[in-house]
């Protein structure tokens, strides 16, 4: 099950026990569908989350991760820390499709509600349950003296290419920005974070806001297909959860970290919506003051700022939906702030 553990998700297969022991001592429990918890024998330093899959067809991390749950049951990835593995949107994964219905990456904190005929509206329910109990327990086994710490990482690929091939996003619950956050995302090997400024529906929101996770989204190059990706490329990210983990501190990082924050959204109001940016644009790429990037009926994008970067352009989502963040860098006052 755990040699090829992303084989053994698509295949549709289920563990004859639900949780056993690995020779390593460590303890395993399978909680659903992908879904599967690590403890290590002795104490536990903190309580990780790794997810990837939330998109379907973001397969880079997906084959990450299936790799480190193989090095985990293997004893070759130490471990410290309990550890969360989920494998978000199967079906859609199965498809080579970003999801089925809605995308699952807009339903926490209780939207999929709202959407109670969606295909993806049950998988977000079960993983806010799982997740929500798993960090209860981290608080439940706290002793009076510390807690541990709570991470959440969430690894996702981009549609477009970007002229920081890989960065995160870090969603705003209001607290202040962790110095151990952007100590970690730099020993990523990452290039630029963007800071939101608003609440939202994605799953990092939901397990920073309501389990006070330090929790991020990664996006670790392009979409490809199964088997199409260089990993490689990213085996700074790969080592960096590793290291968190086995509750290492993070390597001594050499490289620098842009830091953007959002400061407009271009919404689509409807299916007349036209998006004036051409689909080979990269994420963060600069428009100068006045230049209008989105029109629908009475409502436009105009750039207010000198400049101003688009991330996440996206004419093709639904009514109703972001099709775009504009942010601007902050680099300078962000690390300050710190």
């Amino acid at each position: 099950m755990f040699a090829n553990f992303l084989d053994f998700v698509l295949d549709g297969k289920k563990p004859a026990l639900t949780e056993g022991r690995l020779p390593s001592g460590v303890k395993w429990t399978w909680l659903g569908d992908g879904i599967v918890r690590f403890e290590p024998e002795g104490a536990v330093l903190q309580s990780v989350v790794a997810s990837a899959g939330i998109h379907g067809d973001e397969t880079a991390p997906i084959e990450m991760l299936s790799m480190l749950v193989a090095d985990i049951a293997s004893g070759k990835a130490a471990l410290k820390s309990r550890v969360l593995v989920i494998f978000g949107n199967i079906d859609a994964m199965r498809a080579a499709s970003r999801y089925r219905d809605d995308d699952l990456n807009r339903l926490f904190n209780g939207r999929y509600l709202q959407l109670a005929e969606s295909h993806e509206s049950p998988r977000a329910a079960e993983l806010e349950n799982v997740t929500r109990a798993f960090f209860a327990d981290a608080d439940a086994d706290a002793d009076t003296d510390s807690t541990h710490a709570k991470w959440h990482i969430d690894m996702h690929t981009a549609i477009r290419p970007s002229v920081f091939e890989q960065f995160a996003l870090l969603p705003y619950t209001g607290a202040p920005l962790s110095r151990v956050m952007f100590d970690w995302l730099r020993d990523a090997g990452l290039s630029a974070v963007l800071l939101h400024k608003e609440k939202s529906n994605t799953f990092t929101h939901f397990t920073a806001e309501q389990s006070g996770a330090l929790a991020c989204t990664l996006e670790l190059g392009k979409v490809r297909a199964f088997g199409h990706n260089d990993l490689s490329r990213f085996v700074a990210s790969d080592a960096a959860l590793r290291r968190l983990i086995a509750g290492l501190a993070p390597a001594a990082p050499n490289n620098t970290l842009k830091v953007f924050t959002v400061v407009g959204q271009i919404d689509k109001q409807s299916e007349q919506f036209k998006l004036h940016v051409a689909g080979d644009v990269a994420n963060f790429t600069p428009f100068a003051r006045g230049t209008v990037l989105a029109e629908d009926g009475d409502y436009k994008y105009e750039v207010l700022r000198d400049e101003e970067r688009i991330v996440f352009p996206n004419p093709t989502v639904k009514p109703g939906l972001r099709a775009g963040l504009m942010v601007i860098d902050t680099t300078e006052e962000t690390f300050n702030s710190l």
